[in-house]
């Protein structure tokens, strides 16, 4: 699944080659993606010009002025600029038309969303209840310690949940705890303000890092331009099982939560 930071590198991509351009048409394939495409999308969006494209957690935020466009990628979903004579493939589900080029939407599990918000983003129920930007100065040590309060769960568990702090998924919670010296099964609410502390650098180091290399190509990601990402060759311990850990050399090791797999090294994780 996409995770932040591929969603922002797909962002940055799109950006500069779409923004203050008009879509021209809208060509819906296959409607049932994870909910329904408005079947009116293509008379609500055709003559508008695309002002910005942001984020919002692991949604790109396509806005129009009066309306926002949220799209989500899933498990499989990509969003690619092609040229406007490139032939449909299985699974190109949605076209947007921008006149000189396409912005194709190619999604094989259909598990992504392609959402009409009339007014602002933020009301939509898709995006009300999120925690803080990883990136953002709202994600604080002291925020985080007072989230994690009253949850007894693992630390990783509580760090992929949207309501605490959005984006940060499988692979990069397991290599910001590595990072932080935490070990991924530790209850949440045993961490000190000093230990969030260190967590709120690592998170952030590690998306940044991840966004500077395109982010991670496990199966079939790729960006705007259908380029893949490259940060999986620099995990510390995701998928390493066995391998030995880069600072002690103990061989890394892996359980499951929340049916996910979940690496670390046992001597340098408390």
């Amino acid at each position: 699944m996409p995770e932040l930071p591929e969603v922002e590198t797909v962002k940055r991509g799109l950006a500069p080659h779409l923004e203050q351009h008009i879509v021209h048409n809208v060509v819906v394939r296959q409607p049932r993606l994870r909910w329904p495409i408005d079947p009116q999308l293509a008379q609500k969006l055709s003559g508008l010009t695309l002002q910005h494209i942001t984020r919002r957690a692991k949604y790109l935020l396509f806005d129009f002025g009066h309306g926002v466009l949220l799209i989500h990628l899933g498990m499989s979903g990509s969003l690619r600029l092609v040229d406007p004579d490139t032939p449909a493939a299985k699974h190109d589900h949605v076209d947007f038309d921008f006149g000189d080029q396409l912005l194709r939407y190619h999604d094989p599990r259909r598990f992504g969303a392609i959402v009409w918000q009339p007014g602002p983003a933020e009301v939509h129920p898709l995006l009300q209840q999120l925690g803080p930007e990883p990136l953002s100065p709202d994600f604080t040590a002291e925020g985080l310690q007072q989230a994690l309060s009253s949850r007894r769960s693992a630390i990783k568990l509580c760090l992929m949940d949207n309501h605490v702090v959005v984006g940060v998924g499988n692979i990069y919670a397991n290599e910001a705890l590595f990072l932080a010296g935490i070990h991924p099964q530790r209850a949440a609410n045993t961490l000190t303000l000093a230990e969030c502390r260190h967590l709120v650098d690592t998170v952030q180091q590690v998306l940044q890092r991840a966004i500077a290399a395109g982010g991670s190509t496990l199966r079939d990601f790729v960006d705007a331009v259908g380029k893949p990402g490259y940060f999986q060759q620099n995990y510390t311990v995701y998928g390493r099982t066995g391998l030995p850990c880069h600072r002690c050399h103990t061989p890394i090791e892996m359980v499951r939560l929340g049916q996910r797999g979940t690496f670390f090294c046992p001597m340098c994780q408390h």
